[in-house]
């Protein structure tokens, strides 16, 4: 990129080019050997032709077939969703070999960081006793057990909000400053944390469902930010606890972890069943408190790879930005994991490209073949995928919006390709089948023993989760100074400052240590926001 260019033409293939600043009609665009004069204003983020388009033309970017125009574009024309539509590259299967040079990782190699080390070889990022039912209908006996717990656990902090409120209704004129401070923990328990989830699962949909569910469940069972838990069933859903069970045993979670499971039907009154799972409960927490962090190599850590709210920089400075400390990490020995395959649509031949084996590129397009054929049933489809605040950001097609999203990756080999709830093993990136939705795919990757999740943003989300830290990484700095109580790192210091991908990719491994270490807490954590939706591919029944 020219540092004082206002335009930005990511790749020499590409026939379409991005506005880096607010740029006016008739604006000389220099490109190469060749200059003209923009014919619409072009809104920061925003695309133009760099050519004159007539209908059916190509239409590039990131170097990859983005979408297909309409009607005629002159050169230094706007695009819109109106004179161009998604199209993407027909892929069949692997076609060359993956040539990568890894990132300078020299840096890195002896770096640790302070984790909680498993009986299975894993390292947690942070150390949590986790209660979740098996059904909805224990959904209650949840929000009443994290009631109590947390009045010990995690004493109330004083809300500002609140006060705001009560000024308002007793007629005083006041502003509050809304700050949110991490309430102090118990002294008793300094190395361990307690949380709580419930879901709309386990019984009523199709046993698929509930056994998707449950291979979920035990995902975070597994996951080595998890201590231990506390299950709850009722006794008679889909979801029964030989079925947890079973994926429990299959995820081969080694019997060190202790995992408490209670049936209401079988104990009698609620007072019963609830005295008798907190103290059975507590003796386990205690036991868990004992562990300590201690060092652990940066290979250790297996690191989610998310975005939500895109903007028309997010495939520019933030994803990329991931794609370097996801390079970085697979070099290493550690894993990455990239989801949310609808964001994938357009960018299936790079991937199967880069698959290690013909197996997995295989995989890959079977899973993208059979989530477009369900979409498709129901009347969407992949090119649906764009949300409004995409669109009016930047991002008009669904294949623009992948080809940006895929940089989140990196370009290193894919070593595996996981369906949904299935947990990553192998060193190195591996592909999750999950949703675009942004809760869902977090839950999603951190049931896939995700330990850190790194999610980008050009718009502003608080997305968190129950049990893996979600560090929030802005794509514009203009989002960073605006929503500061949500957004944990700025990439938009690429465009504001001209720094370097690997001098910003560098700094945000740096966080990703402190937050792994316990150091530093990030944003969703202080708002406590826990987020959990599991994925429902089926019908209610």
């Amino acid at each position: 990129m020219n540092p004082k260019s206002s335009i930005l033409k990511i790749n020499p293939t590409d026939n379409i080019a991005v506005a880096l600043d607010n740029l006016d009609k008739g604006h000389e665009v220099k490109l190469g050997n060749t200059s003209f004069k923009l014919n619409n204003e072009i809104a920061i983020k925003h695309k133009f032709a760099c050519k004159d388009f007539k209908p059916k033309d190509a239409v590039y970017m990131y170097g990859v077939l983005v979408g297909e125009a309409i009607k005629h574009i002159p050169r230094g024309g706007l695009l819109t969703t109106e004179n161009i539509k998604h199209k993407i590259q027909e892929v069949k299967g692997k076609t060359a070999s993956w040539e990568w040079t890894p990132p300078n990782k020299t840096k890195w190699h002896n770096q640790t960081f302070k984790g909680y080390h498993r009986a299975d070889g894993q390292v947690g990022t942070d150390n949590i006793w986790l209660f979740f039912p098996l059904v909805f209908c224990e959904n209650r006996n949840i929000e009443t057990l994290k009631a109590i717990f947390e009045k010990e656990f995690n004493p109330p902090e004083k809300e500002p909000l609140q006060e705001l409120l009560s000024q308002l209704v007793s007629g005083k004129n006041s502003e509050v400053l809304y700050k949110k401070n991490i309430p102090p923990k118990s002294s008793h328990f300094e190395n361990i944390k307690v949380r709580f989830l419930n879901h709309q699962g386990g019984c009523g949909g199709t046993r698929q469902d509930a056994q998707s569910l449950a291979r979920l469940l035990a995902g975070y069972v597994k996951n080595p930010n998890v201590a231990g838990a506390t299950v709850l069933s009722l006794g008679c859903q889909h979801l029964e606890i030989d079925v947890f069970k079973d994926a429990l045993s299959s995820s081969q979670l080694k019997s060190e972890k202790p995992v408490l499971i209670y049936n209401q039907q079988t104990e009698g009154t609620v007072d019963a069943f609830l005295s008798k799972i907190i103290k059975n409960s507590f003796q386990e927490i205690k036991k868990a408190n004992a562990i300590k962090r201690s060092p652990a190599p940066l290979s250790k850590l297996t690191i989610g790879l998310e975005c939500g709210g895109s903007d028309g920089f997010s495939g520019i400075t933030a994803n990329p930005t991931l794609g370097q400390v996801s390079d970085i990490i697979s070099g290493i020995g550690g894993k990455t994991i990239l989801a949310e395959f609808p964001e994938l649509a357009g960018v299936e031949q790079e991937l199967v490209n880069r698959c290690t084996t013909e197996v997995l590129g295989s995989k890959f397009l079977g899973l993208m073949k059979a989530y477009e054929k369900r979409a498709a049933e129901v009347g969407s489809g992949f090119y649906m995928n764009p949300s409004p605040g995409n669109i009016n950001d930047g991002l008009i097609t669904d294949a623009m919006k992948s080809a940006g999203a895929a940089k989140k990756s990196g370009n290193a080999p894919i070593t595996d390709v996981l369906d949904y709830a299935e947990y990553a093993k192998e060193d190195g990136v591996s592909l999750l089948c999950t949703p675009g939705n942004d809760v869902e795919s977090t839950t999603a990757l951190a049931g896939s023993g995700a330990n850190i999740i790194l999610f980008t943003t050009g718009l502003g989300t608080p997305t968190g989760n129950p049990i893996t830290p979600v560090i929030k990484v802005s794509t514009n700095s203009i989002l960073k100074d605006k929503m500061d109580d949500i957004i944990d790192f700025d990439c938009g210091t690429i465009i504001t400052e001209k720094r370097s991908l690997e001098e910003v990719g560098d700094d945000l491994l740096e966080l990703i240590i402190d937050v792994a270490s316990g150091e530093k807490t990030t944003k969703a954590e202080q708002l406590k926001q826990h987020d959990f939706i599991p994925w429902k591919q089926g019908v209610s029944l």
